[in-house]
């Protein structure tokens, strides 16, 4: 007998699947930003401190200041491009068991198989195409019964994290998951990047090659899923 609809099943249980997943992206992406930051230097999966690192760069006047505002100017329209196309092919905000999530990961996935083919011989290719994969990423379901998801950077985990603590040590009655949510993605970009760190200084491992093959994985596992267990979702 197949499994019931996520959809019909306990808010509980959808929690944990939202954790679940939340945390995998979060987990892979910050694979692939710990390993671009250690071979160029350069984030794919946020922006706000490359920004401030060309702007010291440029006061100071040193000869990479180029170098870098090119890796930022390419990383962020591609990161743009990313989420924009995310828009177009999910086309709602809100996280919705059944959009085509599965596909969506494996197109990542894809993208980080080609950044890793390029990356020796072209590294700004190999940053556009793995920045607009996270931007893709960090768009595909952007709000879950309210709070803001983003799997690709955790300023605004902390944010919700801090916010939530804060009020229940206030008093105010907050929902566990608001706290295990973004507590636990929190926890997973920090051991993705241990992971990405470990991958190049230690092992002189293809990390983008783990990382897409992970994403390709997880991706082709949860469209089996959904086909073959939970067909209402489809």
């Amino acid at each position: 007998m197949p499994f019931s609809s996520l959809q019909d099943r306990p808010k509980r249980e959808m929690e944990h699947w939202v954790i679940a997943g939340g945390c995998a992206l979060t987990f892979l992406s910050a694979t692939a930003n710990a390993g671009f930051l250690i071979e160029l230097g350069t984030s794919v999966s946020h922006l706000t401190g490359d920004v401030s690192k060309v702007a010291v760069e440029f006061a100071q006047g040193t000869h990479r200041v180029v170098e870098l505002a090119m890796n930022l100017l390419v990383a962020t329209l591609s990161f743009l491009l990313g989420a924009t196309m995310a828009g177009y092919a999910i086309h709602h905000p809100s996280l919705e068991i059944s959009r085509p999530y599965g596909r969506a990961v494996m197109v990542i996935g894809v993208c980080m198989l080609i950044a890793h083919a390029v990356l020796s011989a072209f590294p700004l290719a190999a940053i556009g195409v793995a920045s607009f994969a996270c931007g893709f990423q960090n768009a595909l379901a952007t709000h879950y019964r309210g709070m803001i998801l983003r799997t690709t950077h955790i300023t605004g985990l902390l944010t919700d994290l801090g916010t939530n603590l804060g009020m229940t040590m206030r008093g105010h009655d907050i929902a566990r998951w608001k706290i295990l949510i973004p507590l636990f993605l929190v926890l997973s970009f920090f051991l993705g990047s241990a992971l990405g760190a470990v991958l190049v200084i230690r092992l002189h491992a293809p990390f983008l090659l783990v990382v897409a093959s992970l994403y390709v994985a997880g991706g082709l596992s949860w469209s089996i899923y959904k086909h073959w267990f939970s067909p209402k979702m489809r």
